[in-house]
């Protein structure tokens, strides 16, 4: 009996021709239940290459029309590259627009187009920081918060306002603002390196017997300890000092702590003080400023005082 598509010798409908043969149909069904040879998700690119190293400037207690020390260390600037970042009480006596004007321009001002700001005390003589809000402007953070970061380099910045006005036994640092964008910020950090400057420290030696910390600052340092921020840099005290690896109670902590560093020898007065904190290792009442050079995973350290050979503190440290 004929088939009914059964024609010339060899003749196949086009129906059964166009299906694939049953190896081909087994392959292609083992193909695509993910079987036989897989391909490779695509190597992720690599990390961007380090940037150059930066170099920071850093000093408090600066200008005053009465005294010579802040022409020094102007002078010492105008030989020295870097960013300049004045660590509060910035234009004595009451950081007015005068005490600007008068005192601060005619010495520090002529490097303000490389400089940030961090608020002090004496700032706030005038009721509200305004002088230095209007001579900085963006370069001390938002009007009337004054605290802000950005990115130097390799590093994150951080720049907080924390002095005897804004953070004290009356206003604690915790429930503020200021804690809440901290926080957020240091969620949002993807740098390896950071540091936090400001005015007021944690640790210091002072000139009143048996006062060696400040309680107030303890809660801004348990949110830098937790989030691995490696270096702390301050200007309030009227000296150079130098601190170990902290942790936020002041125990020496090698893995984990923070390294503090008060730089309060801008020119408007040193002192050395008579209390002498634990774990201090490094101290002076000459005139100068703190260099840090902040590098991909380390820095290094080196105060230059106004008189040279007068004083030396020089090191190195790695990221957590």
């Amino acid at each position: 009996m004929r088939l009914p598509f059964a024609g010339k010798e060899g003749f196949m409908p086009a129906w059964l021709r166009s299906k694939p043969s049953w190896p081909t149909a087994l392959a292609l069904s083992i193909a695509a239940c993910g079987g036989g040879a897989s391909t490779a998700p695509p190597e992720p690119p690599p990390p961007p290459p380090p940037l150059p190293a930066e170099v920071v400037l850093a000093a408090g207690n600066i200008a005053k029309c009465t005294t010579t020390g802040d022409d020094a260390t102007a002078s010492l600037l105008d030989n020295l590259a870097g960013t300049i970042f004045v660590l509060g009480d910035i234009a004595f006596p009451d950081g007015s627009a005068e005490a600007y004007a008068n005192c601060y321009e005619p010495t520090w001002g002529r490097h303000k187009a490389r400089t940030y700001a961090a608020l002090g005390n004496h700032e706030y003589n005038t009721g509200g920081a305004t002088g230095s809000f209007d001579y900085f402007g963006d370069r001390v953070g938002p009007r009337d918060l004054g605290y802000y970061s950005f990115e130097l380099g390799n590093w994150h910045i951080i720049m907080l306002n924390v002095n005897d006005f804004t953070v004290d036994s009356l206003v604690p640092f915790t429930g503020t603002q200021q804690e809440r964008w901290l926080k957020a910020d240091l969620a949002a950090n993807q740098k390896q390196c950071t540091l936090a400057m400001w005015h007021s420290p944690r640790f210091f030696s002072s000139d009143t017997p048996g006062w060696t910390s400040s309680v107030y600052i303890k809660p801004i340092w348990e949110h830098l300890y937790a989030a691995g921020v490696d270096v702390v840099v301050n200007g309030h005290q009227h000296h150079y000092e130098r601190f170990p690896l902290l942790n936020p109670a002041g125990a020496r902590d090698d893995a984990k702590g923070i390294r503090q560093f008060n730089a309060g020898t801008g020119g408007e007065s040193t002192a050395m003080p008579v209390a002498i904190a634990e774990h201090s290792q490094a101290l002076t009442d000459a005139y100068g400023v703190l260099e840090l050079t902040l590098d991909y995973g380390a820095y290094s350290w080196e105060f230059i005082p106004v008189t040279p050979g007068q004083f030396t503190d020089t090191g190195t440290g790695t990221c957590h």
